[in-house]
């Protein structure tokens, strides 16, 4: 089927824990309710966001040939993520991670990277590309094999045909992850980083100064998600921050995730960014409500009936 947006990017088998009072003991039984096994992963979770929300999405990433790898590709068709664009390692098997919720206290994962190690640019199909109105990646930073150079050179490519592209990134500790987001943040319309992500490329604390460090590097607009203290937009001319919506939290995973999704569906809808920006918020939001990544998100009515629900401040 034809899409209206490629998430392209991190693809992982999940496992959830319920949450839990405290961590094990060594050598302790702790029994707990039903475990939650689901597609993740930012590309698997953006597109489910998408579809939630009335967007016809597709993935391309890389799985293992496995029985995990077949899990992820059937459990996102029951979604109705479109997996033609997904890919098999011949070398590595699918990525999976465990998700240990702790009550009071931050998520524990266990993860093995796995396929996603082997996923390439040349993997991603330039006409599927084209063919599609808003380019998400999500976890470029920790794509190993993903070329820098010939990564930019697909972004040109796709923005040339007037392909929206948004780039979410995921950082950890080390060098050389700078010099990898400069090299194609000139061709990017969107970047979405958390402020602790941010903090760690641009080596600047206040979510401002950290928009606008993106900015100088060439990207257009930059968005700094600040968890329970919300989100600050920049882009050349203009400064957008919106408080975090007042939701229960059960589980935080795939909150950025989410909101890429609602970022991306109030663009595709011609939305103001300020109305994007709240939607973004909200799906965001919405996502830490239940266990799971996706299991919380608003579909597109409850979407639109939180908003209305939640004025803008006058």
């Amino acid at each position: 089927m034809s899409v209206e947006v490629v998430c392209a990017g991190v693809l992982v088998a999940d496992t959830f824990v319920p949450p839990l009072p405290r961590l094990p003991a060594a050598g302790e039984l702790m029994a707990t309710g039903d475990f939650w096994h689901d597609s993740g992963g930012c590309a698997a979770n953006t597109a489910t966001c998408l579809g939630k929300l009335g967007v016809r999405a597709g993935v391309v990433g890389k799985v293992g040939r496995d029985a995990s790898g077949n899990f992820v590709e059937q459990d996102l068709k029951v979604k109705g993520v479109d997996t033609s664009g997904l890919r098999r390692s011949e070398r590595l098997g699918t990525s999976e991670t465990v998700i240990l919720p702790v009550s009071g206290d931050d998520r524990r994962y266990i993860h093995t990277f796995g396929a996603n190690a082997d996923f390439r640019v040349e993997d991603i199909s330039r006409e599927q590309v084209a063919g599609a109105e808003v380019f998400y990646v999500g976890g470029y930073l920790i794509l190993p094999s993903f070329d820098p150079g010939a990564f930019r050179e697909l972004l040109a490519f796709t923005r040339g045909r007037g392909v929206r592209t948004v780039l979410d990134v995921v950082v950890t500790q080390g060098g050389g992850a700078w010099e990898a987001l400069a090299a194609v943040l000139p061709e990017v319309d969107f970047i979405t980083p958390n402020d602790y992500e941010a903090q760690l490329l641009t080596g600047e604390r206040e979510p401002r100064a950290q928009a606008e460090y993106l900015l100088r590097a060439g990207c257009g607009t930059a968005i700094i998600t600040q968890g329970e203290k919300g989100a600050l937009l920049a882009r050349p001319g203009q400064v957008l921050e919106l408080p975090a919506f007042p939701l229960p939290v059960v589980d935080g995973s795939g909150a950025g995730d989410a909101f890429a999704a609602g970022l991306i569906a109030g663009l595709l809808r011609g939305w103001e960014l300020g109305e994007c920006l709240r939607l973004a918020s909200a799906v965001g939001a919405s996502a830490c409500t239940k266990l799971g990544c996706t299991t919380g998100v608003f579909t597109r009515s409850q979407a639109e009936d939180f908003l209305r629900a939640h004025p803008p401040a006058k």
